[in-house]
Order: C-alpha cells, then sequence, then structure tokens
C-alpha cells in the first residue's frame, strides 16, 4: 500500500495505491495540514492498511514539513519528496528546473505514461496550468493563469453589486439576472481563454495534433465543452505520484 500526498494551495488530496491502481482519495484543506489534522486522517483510513511507502508533493512549503511529520507517526516511513530529479518517462529542458511545481511535474509525469509525447496538461486548480511535454517527452515549460473560481471571487470582492456566485453552466449566454451574466462570463468565457491558448501551443509547437488531458476540479465542467481536451483525469496529479515512487523504487 502506497500512501500519496498531493498539498495544493487550497486543498490537500490524499490517495492509497496497491499496484497500478489507486484504491481511494480524501481532501482536506491545506490550512488543516498546516495546523496538524493531516495525522488525524491518516490514522482514521490507515489503521488496518499496512503502509510500505509514500510518496509527497507541496506547493506550500509550510505545508510540507507538518505533512511529513504526520506520514512519519502514522507509519513510521518518511515520504519521498517529487522534484525535478529521477522522473520516470520524461525529461526536463527548462532553465530552473527546481522551480518548477512538483505538481505539475508529477502531472507531466502521469499525461505523459497515459497519452506518449508530446502532450499537454491542463489543470483546473486555485491557479489554471497548462503544462507541455515536447515531442522528444521533456517538459519544456507551461503557461499560468487566473483560476475560474479566483476571476468570480474577485468580481465579487471588489465590486459593490456583483455577488458570489456557484460555478456551474449557465442556461444560456446572454444573461437573464446578474447571476446568468457572471456564470456566462465565467464559464463560457474560460472555455475561450482555454481554447484559445491550446491553439497557441499546438502553433508555437508546430503539433496540428496536440492530445490534451485536464485534471482539478473545474476539469469536467470546462471540458465537457472543448472538444481539444481529449481525457478527464481527477487524480493525475496522484497518479504521476504513484508512477515517481515506482520508479524510485526500480520497479516502473
Amino acid at each position: 500500500m502506497i500512501l500519496l500526498i498531493d498539498i495544493g494551495n487550497t486543498h490537500t488530496h490524499v490517495g492509497w495505491a496497491q499496484g497500478t491502481r489507486i484504491l481511494g482519495t480524501r481532501n482536506l484543506s491545506t490550512k488543516d495540514v498546516r495546523a496538524g489534522s493531516l495525522g488525524r486522517l491518516l490514522a482514521g483510513l490507515l489503521p488496518r492498511k499496512p503502509v510500505t511507502g509514500a510518496c509527497l508533493c507541496s506547493v506550500v512549503p509550510t505545508a510540507t514539513k507538518p505533512a511529513c511529520r504526520a506520514v512519519r507517526a502514522v507509519t513510521g516511513l518518511d515520504p519521498e519528496i517529487l522534484g525535478p530529479d529521477r522522473l520516470p518517462g520524461i525529461g526536463i529542458r527548462y532553465p530552473k528546473p527546481a522551480s518548477i511545481g512538483p505538481d505539475r511535474l508529477a502531472n507531466a509525469v502521469a499525461a505523459t505514461r497515459l497519452l506518449g509525447a508530446p502532450v499537454v496538461v491542463v489543470d483546473f486548480g486555485t491557479a489554471v496550468t497548462f503544462d507541455v511535454v515536447d515531442a522528444d517527452a521533456h517538459y519544456v515549460g507551461g503557461i499560468i493563469a487566473p483560476g475560474i473560481a479566483m476571476m468570480t471571487d474577485y468580481l465579487h470582492e471588489r465590486t459593490a453589486l456583483l455577488p458570489r456566485v456557484r460555478i456551474r453552466e449557465p442556461r444560456r449566454v446572454v444573461g437573464r439576472s446578474t447571476e446568468q451574466a457572471m456564470l456566462a462570463g465565467a464559464v463560457v468565457g474560460y472555455r475561450g481563454m482555454v481554447r484559445g491558448l491550446i491553439q497557441a501551443l499546438r502553433d508555437e509547437l508546430g503539433q496540428a495534433e496536440l492530445p490534451v488531458v485536464a485534471t482539478g476540479g473545474y476539469a469536467r465542467l470546462i471540458a465537457s465543452r472543448l472538444p481539444e481536451i481529449r481525457s478527464v483525469h481527477p487524480h493525475l496529479t496522484l497518479e504521476g505520484l504513484r508512477l515517481t515512487w515506482e520508479h524510485r523504487q526500480g520497479r516502473g
């Protein structure tokens, strides 16, 4: 049983895998990880699951040490921490590899195993990130843009009359209320941004066909009407962690 932990800016995703399968997942807020709640979650999840390994990626440095302490306390293991070294299936052509978010590297590993190279990952998190693996299976860089919820929350916080909205598919493009108008701008407009950026990547890479895989909280919603996105994988980052752990143990 392998423990997998992806610490993001807002949420932390915990998974456990056996063989080639991720058997289950749980989520908690990263704020709670910093406060020490991960240990309690793991103690409740794993009492009858003997853990033989753990792999972790984190974009929140203040949460990394508390998470490692929690894993050590519950399992007796020090987790592998994913970084730019010893990645399965991909190399890196990037000026400062240590500056790449480790979750982005995990996504690139999993997407390359899934769809081959070249491939693009679009991760709909607090920010939306595009990560590019070129035809030679090297991570070469990407794009970072505001997340969809960040955009709508900003409108609510910076204007007197615009409400906070729950992100969902709008009924129509022409909104018949303030909320419907905001949803159309957010969801339909966001798809337009994603489509435009994918086309720009195709043009720059010289790839008429460029496989795209999506992950993250709003991946299914945005991808549902974007044929440019070939597949959606909610646990892509955890799968990248699993593949990296297997590779570092000489198993993959």
